[in-house]
């Protein structure tokens, strides 16, 4: 057991029953407040740690992180570290707010300078992401979205169970929760249409994926396994991969998403180290019909049991719960996903972004789009307020939230939420 994920341990910061964010979390994201610009933070309950305090104070003696690691925008100095250096940063902060630790809990003068209540704080974009890609590799979601627009006996496309597929997205136009986005435009051509017409977006869509981000990789040329992949991964968000189905639907043909994608992507503001969620590995499917290849076998479970929610409140309403998920239910796990993008010697760096695509479950209730909770459309979702939702309406917030939850322990990602406004 790694030492910070001990679930006997116990907080002297107040920790609710229900908070995402006990001491076994320890997550890590970038904030502000009124009186000082970025730094890193950690959080426990509705207290944020500010980590640029901690190190001025003397708290991370030994440690291997210097003062621009921590007063700093983005948490990429952190991770150019490597593993080893978060994990031993992630233990120091653990330790010190255990509550049978008196070394900070007992200093009062340091404890009203380190902690700052969530509610003060602006959360920021926590990492700088130069790189983006999107998989495909939700089982279930592939074969609604191959039963929408083929027919069930082509669900899958032939390469589908061979290879975790995946494309190149935008990386700056992640953003964090909280920002609004405006309703996309672009071409777009309907199934009567003779040629296509330019206009916004009717077909704006919600995309429920988790996503991953790395520490530095190998070089030019080497490849990650999928038995070395865990030490490439930092940790974990939510992620609202915003997707224009119409402008999608007209564009994809011969290379894939473009403009339907690349206007926004939303990102939840803490990130979650790997070494959180270990206690929630679970086994995956079984890849034996077709058989993978031998690059793409790994051992052990990889995995992981994250319970998934999406929830649309339209402006001056209540939250409407229209999917729950599950990341178990993914095929292709982040070791196959990492180990095949490396396979060819693709370099990857600090901060690389990596989303699942779509997370839908085996059942109605659990997928993870409008594409397929309205079935294309054809069973609109009954609202609260008596409206009906087949895609998402201007003013509508989309809300998605997420946690793993074993042994009395709850770590979650908090939630990523974001507005459509009308477009431009």
């Amino acid at each position: 057991m790694l030492q910070a994920n001990d679930p006997k341990l116990k907080s002297w910061i107040p920790v609710a029953k229900d908070s995402d964010f006990p001491i076994q979390n320890i997550p890590f994201g970038i904030f502000k407040t009124k009186d000082e610009g970025p730094r890193v933070g950690s959080r426990i309950g509705d207290m944020v740690i500010d980590l640029n305090a901690l190190f001025v104070l003397g708290y991370m003696a030994n440690l291997p992180f210097d003062s621009e690691d921590f007063k700093t925008e983005y948490l990429n100095n952190i991770m150019q570290k490597g593993k080893e250096a978060t994990r031993d940063l992630r233990n120091r902060i653990s330790k010190l707010f255990r509550e049978d630790f008196p070394d900070l809990k007992n200093n009062e003068q340091h404890v009203a300078q380190v902690l700052v209540d969530v509610k003060e704080v602006e959360m920021l974009l926590p990492i700088y992401t130069r790189d983006y890609t999107d998989f495909y590799s939700s089982e279930q979601h592939a074969y609604n979205v191959g039963c929408l627009f083929r027919d069930p006996n082509n669900a899958l496309l032939p390469n589908w169970k061979h290879i975790p597929v995946g494309y190149h997205g935008r990386a700056s136009s992640i953003i964090p929760s909280g920002v609004a986005i405006h309703r996309p435009k672009g071409q777009k051509k309907g199934p009567a249409d003779e040629v296509p017409v330019f206009g916004a977006s009717t077909l704006l869509d919600f995309e429920l994926e988790v996503a991953f981000f790395t520490y530095q990789g190998k070089p030019l040329g080497d490849s990650i396994t999928t038995q070395e992949a865990d030490d490439y991964i930092f940790g974990m968000a939510l992620f609202n991969d915003w997707s224009a189905r119409d402008i999608q639907g007209w564009e994809y043909v011969p290379l894939g998403p473009f403009l339907g994608k690349n206007f926004a992507s939303s990102l939840s503001c803490w990130i979650v180290t790997l070494d959180a969620l270990e206690p929630f590995r679970v086994p995956g499917p079984k890849q034996d019909d077709p058989k993978i290849l031998p690059y793409l076998e790994y051992s052990g479970n990889k995995h992981i049991d994250i319970k998934l929610e999406v929830l649309i409140q339209p402006e001056g309403g209540e939250e409407n719960l229209v999917c729950t998920s599950n990341y178990k239910h993914m095929y292709w796990n982040m070791n196959q996903q990492l180990a095949h993008h490396t396979v060819n010697g693709c370099n990857i760096n600090t901060g690389d972004c990596m989303a699942s695509g779509t997370i839908s479950g085996p059942e109605e209730g659990q997928y993870g789009s409008m594409l397929e909770i309205s079935w294309k459309g054809t069973k609109p979702f009954k609202m609260s307020d008596a409206s009906e939702r087949k895609f998402i309406n201007d003013m509508d917030t989309v809300i998605m939230r997420g946690y793993a939850e074993k042994d009395g322990v709850r770590i979650g990602f908090g939630e990523v939420s974001s507005k459509l406004l009308p477009a431009k």
